[in-house]
């Protein structure tokens, strides 16, 4: 009987030591993002500092904005951070998010060849810019990818009057990729390409490309990040997921945000306080 104790009690503590085991590795959590913030190196910068304190991996699915709200949709995330504000408070509104959060902004920058065959460089006029790029029919790169940059874009060609579906030209070419490769091609042909200055200060292949117009107001770019709904996906592991979130917002993770530079040149500012971002 003793025997039979003693055995049962060392497999109770073999399974509660493996269950332990199993908890602690699966403290960890997806988070669906933009091309963006990864290739920037954020991430690498601010996530192994929220690991530091939390003990919480995160796992980053890098993609445009729209396609990381469906892999937030699919219940394939626990949290989502992107930069498309109309989208994002659609996904809250429609249950798939459960708050939206401000966390930062940098801004949109067109990028082009220094032979300037537009002849639009310095300008701070993003949309006067566009409407020569098509008159002149110079050749212009396109995310194509319903991206946060290519939703930009989009509203961009829509302000400067230019139903870019219909006016769109061989000048116009949509490569279906995320930012890195959209500016590869820029680089590879001399084209012009709408760009997160994030991306752009932290991209080494430029080739004869530089910025030929920043400043517009209409430029500025902000990011938000939400909990995936649980009452949707039970899966969602809310509590890991929150504690990212919060974490984001706190003067911890902002003045983590702030402090990631490139050559001395900052890449994101944080916003977090600003509840109407």
């Amino acid at each position: 009987m003793k025997m039979f104790t003693r055995r049962l009690l060392i497999a109770v503590t073999a399974s509660l030591v493996f269950a332990g085991h199993a908890v602690a590795q699966d403290k960890s959590i997806v988070m669906a993002s933009t091309t963006s913030t990864q290739d920037s190196g954020l991430f690498g910068h601010i996530l192994p500092m929220f690991k530091a304190r939390t003990g919480i991996d995160v796992k980053v699915v890098a993609q445009g904005t729209g396609q990381a709200l469906d892999t937030a949709r699919r219940g394939d995330a626990d949290v989502v951070f992107v930069h498309a504000k109309p989208a994002e408070e659609k996904f809250v509104a429609e249950g798939f998010g459960v708050k939206r959060y401000p966390v930062m902004y940098n801004d949109f920058i067109l990028i082009g060849p220094k032979s300037d065959p537009a002849g639009i460089k310095g300008s701070k006029d993003i949309v006067a810019a566009l409407g020569t790029i098509k008159a002149r029919g110079a050749d212009f790169i396109s995310r194509g990818d319903k991206s946060g940059t290519h939703q930009a874009e989009l509203n961009l060609w829509k302000v400067a009057g230019i139903d870019i579906a219909k006016d769109k030209g061989p000048w116009y070419k949509e490569i279906g990729q995320g930012m890195g490769a959209a500016l590869n091609t820029a680089s590879a042909s001399n084209a012009y390409v709408l760009a997160d200055r994030g991306t752009w200060l932290s991209f080494k292949n430029r080739g004869d490309l530089l910025i030929s117009v920043e400043g517009d107001k209409r430029l500025f770019n902000q990011y938000g990040v939400m909990l995936v709904n649980p009452e949707k996906h039970p899966s969602v592991k809310k509590d890991l997921g929150q504690q990212l979130i919060d974490w984001l917002v706190s003067a911890e993770g902002q003045k983590a945000i702030a402090e990631y530079k490139i050559n001395g040149e900052q890449l994101f500012y944080p916003n977090a306080s600003d509840s109407g971002a």
